[in-house]
């Protein structure tokens, strides 16, 4: 295991200074998005379109991988990414920033790709979920240790731009001096979302559920803290408790949902996600600071276990030979949740107030409680074949190692194109 730790070690670090810079980032174009007098309507479309780029990029970033390979991608990734971040400045203007979100989207579905296949090549199946955990480890802590970089300059002027700039491209550093040999890339193959939903109904509703929830609360998420009247360094520690929460519970929500029914465990996970948002809104209105950190913890402990619980729910029943396509499908599921999710909170925000996002997740999640509720009686029981895999909700990853699809190319290439396809009972 340490053999593996040491040979993964700079690849992780390469990836916790990625999304340190990536966190840190997101938050301050919410925050600068305001200070330049962009309605809430307007910051919300500029803020989704980080996600459409990074679906764009799920999907054909592979192209790139293969052609160059993956250290090369990973740096002309890496190099667009702060140059992008820099542009921000030349050109104030809402459609400028929106493509250059959607061009930071790209870059980094295809770096978190990148990361993803390299961990995968170096672990194995006795140690794969313990790399899977420090990968999960990193992608909070990155990203909610980046918050706190926020206070060291005033969001009005160029210094924090610069700063995600510098640490974007010093996360290039230690991927580079790597003495590691990059694995072989492979193209993942898509999955229509009715093929899907054939597989599992709960696993889809479930998968753009969170997708909507997270994509509004990783983007608007500090426009409504910025609404509520709170300072700087309040607002950092908010979205780090937002952050740094999604590590809690990811697995003792895995254990039981891998001893007891994934539905009925989700259907506890949502009605609590929806109670915690309700608790974000009433702290938010007791200009009491540790109420409104509390709960922003105990919302993140919670809500980001939705989607790693119904991708598992989506394995369980998926056929092995199907997991490349599954994968596909998942990612894109939940890109299409998490683009639509800040269009709908900052409409939602701009018509009734900023405490309309977390009403509006309140009732995203308890619908999706409803309709899991449904197929529970509609499938009462069933077989699970897969154990839950922790996976961050930073709308940074699929809800597995890219790379472990690359052990079911190399089963099917040995199939010689046999069918891998049997009738499954939709749960």
């Amino acid at each position: 295991m340490w053999t593996t730790i040491r040979s993964v070690a700079s690849l992780l670090l390469s990836y916790g200074l990625l999304l340190l810079a990536n966190g840190m980032f997101n938050t301050l174009l919410g925050l600068r998005s305001k200070l330049e007098g962009f309605s809430t309507e307007i910051t919300g479309v500029i803020l989704s379109a980080y996600f459409v780029g990074m679906l764009v990029g799920a999907m054909n970033a592979a192209k790139f991988v293969a052609r160059a390979g993956h250290i090369r991608s990973f740096a002309a990734f890496a190099s667009i990414m702060s140059v992008a971040v820099l542009a921000h400045l030349l050109v104030i203007n809402p459609l400028v920033w929106l493509i250059l979100r959607a061009v930071c989207g790209f870059c980094m579905a295809g770096m978190v790709m990148i990361v993803e296949s390299w961990l995968n090549e170096r672990s194995n199946n006795d140690n794969r979920g313990r790399v899977l955990s420090l990968y999960m480890i990193t992608s909070y802590m990155g990203a909610g240790l980046g918050q706190f970089v926020l206070t060291v300059a005033d969001p009005a002027s160029f210094e924090l731009f610069s700063i995600a700039s510098i640490i974007f491209s010093i996360a290039l550093v230690p991927i580079l001096m790597t003495r590691a040999t990059a694995p072989k890339p492979a193209a993942p193959e898509r999955m229509s979302m009715r093929d899907l939903y054939k597989i599992s109904p709960v696993a889809v509703i479930g998968i753009f559920s969170a997708g909507l929830s997270n994509g509004s609360v990783n983007t608007m998420a500090p426009v409504f803290a910025k609404s509520m009247g709170l300072e700087l360094g309040e607002i950092s520690t908010f979205m780090a408790c937002l952050l740094l929460g999604g590590m809690l519970l990811q697995f003792p929500v895995g254990r039981l949902s891998d001893r007891f029914d994934r539905r009925m465990i989700l259907i506890l996970v949502t009605i609590s996600t929806a109670a915690a948002a309700f608790a974000i809104n009433w702290a938010s209105l007791q200009n009491n600071s540790l109420f409104l950190f509390s709960a922003a913890l105990c919302y993140g402990a919670i809500a980001y276990t939705i989607y790693p619980m119904s991708s598992a729910q989506a394995n369980d029943l998926a056929d092995k030979d199907r997991l490349v396509q599954v994968s596909g499908g998942i990612l894109f599921a939940y890109g299409l949740g998490a683009s639509l999710g800040p269009i709908a909170s900052s409409q939602a925000m701009g018509q009734f107030g900023p405490e309309a996002m977390f009403y509006l997740i309140a009732g995203n999640t308890s619908l999706l409680a409803i309709f899991v509720l449904f197929r529970i009686f509609r499938r009462p029981s069933g077989t699970q074949k897969a154990r839950f895999v922790p996976v961050g909700g930073l709308g940074a990853s699929s809800k597995q190692l890219y790379t472990s699809v690359q052990e079911t190319f190399r089963r099917k290439r040995r199939k010689n194109g046999a069918s891998s396809s049997q009738e499954l009972h939709p749960k």
